[in-house]
Parts: C-alpha cells; sequence; structure tokens
C-alpha cells in the first residue's frame, strides 16, 4: 500500500514506475555511477590507491565519497535543482546517496557546504543544506549549518578557470564553534576542483576538527576523447 501511495512518475522517461525517490529501476541502470578505482581522498580516477595530485599537495579534507560523475543526465537534474528552483529533487539526491555510499568513518557532525547571505537571497535556497538536511535524517547523524559562514561575496567557482579557483576562495570561510576531535563531513552537490570544500576543510581543521571527509552527489572528471 506504501509503494501505491509513493509511486510517481520518473523524471527522466516519465514513465509509471518512478518509485519513492522519483526515478525508474531502467534510468537508475543508466545513471553515471562513480564507480571503478578511484583515488580515496579526492575521488579523481586512478588504481585505488593516492594519486599524484594528492601525494604531492595533500588535501585539508581526508577522504572523498561521490555518488555519481558530472554527467548526463545527472548534469542536467543538477542545474534544474539548482536554478530552476525543484526543491523536491535534493530528496532524490539525498535518497540515492544513502542508499548507495556507506562511508567506513563514525560521523560526529554534517556540515553542508555556506553559502553567503547575498547569494543565498539571490537563489533562495542552499542547495546543499537541502540534501544535507535529508542526509542527516535518514543517516540520524547531527547537522550544523551555522557552524561555518561563507564571509565574503566572490564570483562563483563555475564561472572562472580552474587555475584562478584557489585564488578567489582562499579565506572565504570562517568558523568560530569549537570542533575539537569531531569528525565531520562536509555535504555539497558537486566536486570540481575540489577548491572550496579543501578551503572549508582547512577551516575546520584550524577550528579543531580531527577528520573531515566531503560527501558530494557529483564528482567532475576529465572528459575522455
Amino acid at each position: 500500500m506504501l509503494d501505491l501511495l509513493l509511486k510517481q512518475s520518473c523524471i527522466l522517461c516519465a514513465s509509471h514506475n518512478g518509485g519513492s525517490i522519483g526515478i525508474c529501476h531502467g534510468c537508475l541502470n543508466d545513471m553515471p555511477w562513480h564507480t571503478g578505482a578511484h583515488c580515496p581522498q579526492c575521488a579523481m580516477l586512478s588504481n585505488g590507491l593516492l594519486c599524484g595530485n594528492c601525494l604531492n599537495a595533500p588535501p585539508h579534507f581526508d577522504a572523498t565519497h561521490a555518488l555519481l560523475t558530472y554527467d548526463y543526465p545527472l548534469d542536467r537534474l543538477l542545474q534544474h535543482y539548482k536554478y530552476r528552483e525543484s526543491l523536491h529533487l535534493a530528496n532524490t539526491f539525498a535518497e540515492l546517496w544513502v542508499n548507495k555510499m556507506h562511508p567506513q568513518s563514525a560521523i560526529d557532525l554534517i556540515i553542508p557546504m555556506p553559502m553567503h547571505a547575498t547569494r543565498l537571497k539571490q537563489r533562495g535556497f542552499n542547495q546543499a543544506l537541502e540534501i544535507a538536511k535529508v542526509i542527516s535524517k535518514k543517516t540520524r547523524t547531527a547537522l550544523d549549518y551555522q557552524a561555518c559562514q561563507r564571509s565574503k561575496l566572490t564570483p562563483p567557482q563555475a564561472s572562472l578557470p580552474l587555475k584562478d579557483r584557489i585564488k578567489n576562495i582562499r579565506g572565504v570561510f570562517n568558523c568560530e564553534k569549537n570542533l575539537h576531535g569531531l569528525n565531520i563531513a562536509l555535504v555539497d552537490d558537486v566536486m570540481t576542483s575540489g577548491a572550496s570544500l579543501n578551503e572549508l576543510a582547512k577551516t575546520l581543521k584550524q577550528a579543531g576538527a580531527a577528520h573531515v571527509e566531503c560527501w558530494v552527489i557529483a564528482r567532475t572528471l576529465p572528459k575522455q576523447y
């Protein structure tokens, strides 16, 4: 009876078998899952060991868990979610993450990627926070979206060349909460260069966090031609 009540159309193919998350089994099989051997720290493709970049310049976060690769049709879904206020997709992304991902570390606190107040006013919602709310509830892990703030308004990372993103994001976060000894999961929708997550992880480590890992819906990978 519950399945019948929750049944809905698939958001990708419009079939009547979308289930409770809104995506049918056929479309789920075609999603660009982030599978195969990848770096455990940054989730880029590798032989399953730390990649050269993480060995040469270790990021401040300790691990990355990515559900999907930023590719079709996920890229369209995420854009629809962020720029067309399709808030129901937060539940879809979070449900998929909880069902598919099983990090081994015991997490004390979930912190979503903060959004500057001006940007939040423009968009109307923080896409990372909406996903984090559902993950927090499903995993019964504490959520804190006030511990860290984005204190500087900067151009969107996606609008900048990769080489400029580290400079753009430097020093934009602050955290006044004592996080001593805590294991923290940072939630965001997409990880591209990782500059924002790395800067936030640095801020959390400075506030005393013992372990910081990234929980993301999608990881951008280099195009293979």
